[in-house]
């Protein structure tokens, strides 16, 4: 009895020994395993290869580009049909099974040699979801091995609702789905919560061949899946024989929709936008994908600026449209055109256009810097340079002027006897150091003062809110933060961002700022003047009309506006036009930007009384040189 008992003492004993022996290896095994998988409880945050969601600068989806998930729906909205549905269709036994389904595998493996063809797939929605975000769709052994091992990983990480959700969040349903809500989406335009069963069987019937069983491509075999797919449900219980009658009569009823965030909310201002990602990424980052992109874009804004060059375009004209925030260079707004469906050409960033008299910018601040004020008094009268003949507008002068009236009444005569005193170099490199004429240089000659090159509306908008920043210019920027596929900051402005650089001192920027604040108080840009609120801009025509400007700025914001037809005939209308629909673009956001005074006008950075009759005569200027580009 004693030996007995010694003896079941030593089996036991011996049991527990060997089961926890082996209970220790198992763990080491699936350490050692799981250190060498990727990681999975991160699961839901994982995106695909080439993947980019663009964000405006609060945070709203712009865009989403790529073969991304448009739209996620949490555990808890998921609708109890569709994880029957999908259960029954793909992982009968997903609730008992471990990661892989060897009973599955053996049951589809009879029922294929059955047929003769494949029928059924062992792969359950555990592996499915391992090969959908990690894994690529080699048929390998070595990627089933891998996808089974994962299988295992994701088991003993993440609760079965937590792998159901991620599975339908993420398996590609056809035609663009990724998910299933997106699929709800495109083919019936519902949500999910509101599929019916037959809506919710038919696209559980969709992994095994997404593109061959997509409804939108072949009906027939998308109805003949649906069939399937309820049996299915009813052999497991979930449905009874009448509702899957019912539900396998119903017609498809589809009423497909474009994916959600599929264009853009914004589409001249993203298809600027990939462009400039190479500029700040590298190509490996960018294949990899995952990427989150808060631009700077204030949506809301540029839809009031889309309906402003929509509506108020004067005649057939085209327009665009572009803001830019003075003291970072964040793009705020931008417009290329009307419609982009209609033609995708940028007017904002490719039009090369004749400035006409914002160009006036740039000799007016050279003669800042040469040491004029605008006080001192210049005669506007007809005068001709090396046989070039400026004319003012309806061929009015003037006579004597301040330098500021000069400006406020946009006198060509002025602006060109200006570009001979300080000369072509200065008024070239104060242009090149506010961003104007680097890509394409300016020629050494007299219409350059009046806006004979041409320049992109985004080019000389950056010029202007160099000088609402007090002189210092800040390349135009589109972006405020990327993250890459681990939410890991890849770039921001912060620390990425260009802080700008010194284009002209702090006082001229302030005594040209005072001067445009005139042209807007009294002269040609006073169809931009804002109630209560100070406005510092430039109008500009070219020849015959056919360009119409306006820029004007804010303290906080700079908005250039232009107006013209793409063929370069005669618009037929004044860049008042331009102004107005500047005005009517402000007055819609304005009430989101506090009230804030530009600075004064320096008094004391030259100390001298002003002067009186200045006339720069083709005797005192330089030789324009055509072939001479700086």
């Amino acid at each position: 009895m004693k030996k007995n008992r010694r003896n079941l003492l030593v089996l036991i004993g011996t049991s527990l020994s060997i089961g926890c022996i082996f209970s220790v290896l198992e763990n080491l095994a699936s350490g050692a395993m799981d250190s060498i998988l990727p990681e999975v409880k991160g699961l839901g945050e994982i995106r695909r290869p080439g993947t980019i969601t663009l964000l405006s600068s609060n945070g709203k989806i712009i865009q989403k580009q790529g073969p991304v998930t448009r739209e996620r729906i949490g555990d808890q909205t998921i609708p109890i049909i569709l994880k029957k549905a999908f259960i029954a269709s793909e992982d009968r036994r997903f609730y008992k099974h471990n990661g892989v389904d060897v009973w599955g595998i053996s049951r589809a493996l009879i029922k294929n040699l059955i047929k003769g063809s494949v029928q059924e797939g062992g792969s359950t929605i555990t592996q499915q979801l391992a090969r959908t975000i990690f894994l690529s769709q080699d048929r390998t052994l070595a990627r089933k091995v891998k996808e089974a091992a994962l299988a295992y990983k994701i088991e003993r990480q993440l609760s079965k609702d937590k792998i159901l959700e991620q599975y339908l969040d993420n398996v590609y349903l056809g035609s663009g789905a990724y998910g299933v809500a997106d699929a709800a989406w495109i083919y019936f335009s519902k949500k999910p919560e509101v599929l019916s069963l037959s809506e919710a069987a038919l696209i559980a019937g969709l992994p095994p061949a997404p593109s061959l069983y997509s409804p939108l491509v072949n009906p027939r075999k998308a109805l003949k899946r649906r069939s399937i797919v309820l049996n299915r449900m009813q052999m497991a219980g979930f449905i009874d024989p009448l509702e899957a009658k019912t539900a396998n009569q119903e017609p498809l009823n589809l009423k497909p929709a474009v994916p959600k965030y599929y264009n853009s909310a914004a589409p001249f201002f993203t298809s600027w936008v990939e462009k400039e990602i190479p500029k700040v990424l590298t190509k490996e980052q960018i294949e990899l994908g995952g990427l989150k992109i808060v631009t700077s874009l204030n949506l809301d804004w540029q839809k009031e600026a889309e309906k402003a060059i929509r509506n108020y375009s004067p005649g057939e004209t085209e327009g665009s449209l572009v803001s830019i925030e003075p003291n970072t260079g964040l793009i705020k707004v931008m417009v290329g055109g009307k419609n982009f469906r209609d033609t995708q050409f940028n007017r904002a960033t490719q039009a090369l256009r004749s400035p006409g008299s914002t160009f006036k910018l740039f000799p007016y601040l050279a003669a800042l810097r040469y040491g004029l004020i605008p006080e001192d008094k210049i005669i506007d009268t007809p005068i001709c340079w090396y046989g070039y003949c400026p004319k003012n507008f309806n061929n009015k002068y003037m006579g004597e002027v301040t330098l500021s009236e000069s400006l406020k009444h946009s006198l060509n005569t002025v602006s060109v006897q200006l570009l001979a005193k300080v000369g072509f170099k200065n008024v070239i490199d104060i242009a090149n150091k506010l961003g104007i004429g680097n890509k394409r240089k300016l020629g050494r000659y007299y219409p350059l003062a009046i806006g004979a090159y041409e320049q992109t509306l985004l080019e000389m908008t950056s010029a202007y809110a160099a000088i609402t920043n007090r002189g210092i210019f800040i390349k135009p920027m589109a972006f405020q933060e990327i993250r890459g596929p681990n939410n890991n900051i890849l770039w921001s402005l912060k620390k990425h961002g260009n802080k700008g650089n010194r284009a002209v001192s702090q006082d001229i920027a302030d005594t040209m700022n005072w001067m445009l604040q005139e042209v807007v108080r009294s002269g040609t840009g006073i169809a931009a003047t804002l109630k209560n609120r100070p406005v510092a801009g430039k109008t500009g025509t070219s020849e015959g009309g056919r360009d119409l400007w306006f820029i004007g700025s804010i303290p906080q914001l700079t908005t250039g506006v232009w107006f013209g037809h793409d063929d370069n005939r005669e618009t037929k209308s004044g860049s008042g036009e331009a102004a107005w629909v500047w005005k009517k673009f402000m007055s819609e956001i304005e009430s989101n930007l506090q009230i804030i005074n530009f600075p004064r006008k320096p008094s004391k950075y030259i100390n001298r009384a002003p002067k009186s009759g200045i006339l720069i005569t083709p005797s005192k200027g330089p030789k324009p040189s055509l072939g001479n580009r700086n």
